[in-house]
């Protein structure tokens, strides 16, 4: 795989982490991709607090806030709560619950894309650029607002399940 060069100065990041230090390598990693623009919080409240100055580009959370609400509670309030600021934000989960009800749960929820920790750069920067270069369309169907969880548009599929444009062309 080719990695695009993506310009990340201009980017403004939120990492929502409790853990100082995973805050910390994460925002190290990014600074190495030459971002300029981090904000960090360490709960779901003040994740909100910086959402709504409306500046941040691409969220980066753990699925452990370590409270009572975390990171998929957070996702949820972007993706379907009236006051969020950007229900379109790129969201990237980053988290050791790498089980795939998990990834699974967090697709589900609307995230972009997810990172199982321990990561590598590589990886990390992959989902990222992913999720920047080359953002899935987003949808609405039944009890689902987020990025397309299909990540391959099959056009020989005719089955029941089968998405119709707007136009009724399929």
């Amino acid at each position: 795989m080719s990695m695009e060069k993506i310009d990340f100065s201009k980017i403004h990041f939120l990492i929502v982490d409790p853990n100082r230090l995973m805050g910390t390598m994460i925002r190290d990693v990014l600074v190495t991709l030459d971002a300029h623009h981090i904000d960090r919080a360490r709960n779901l409240e003040g994740a909100v607090t910086i959402l709504r100055q409306g500046r941040t580009d691409v969220l980066i959370t753990e699925w452990d806030l370590q409270a009572e609400q975390n990171g998929m509670d957070l996702v949820s309030w972007i993706r379907n709560d009236a006051g969020s600021p950007n229900r379109l934000l790129p969201v990237i989960m980053m988290t050791a619950n790498s089980e795939i009800e998990y990834v699974v749960r967090a697709r589900d929820a609307g995230v972009n894309e997810f990172v199982a920790k321990p990561y590598t750069v590589q990886s990390f920067y992959t989902r990222l650029a992913a999720a920047i270069a080359r953002p899935r369309q987003f949808v609405r169907v039944d009890g689902y607002f987020g990025p397309d969880r299909r990540r391959k548009r099959d056009d020989a599929y005719e089955g029941p399940e089968r998405r119709v444009e707007a136009d009724g062309q399929r």
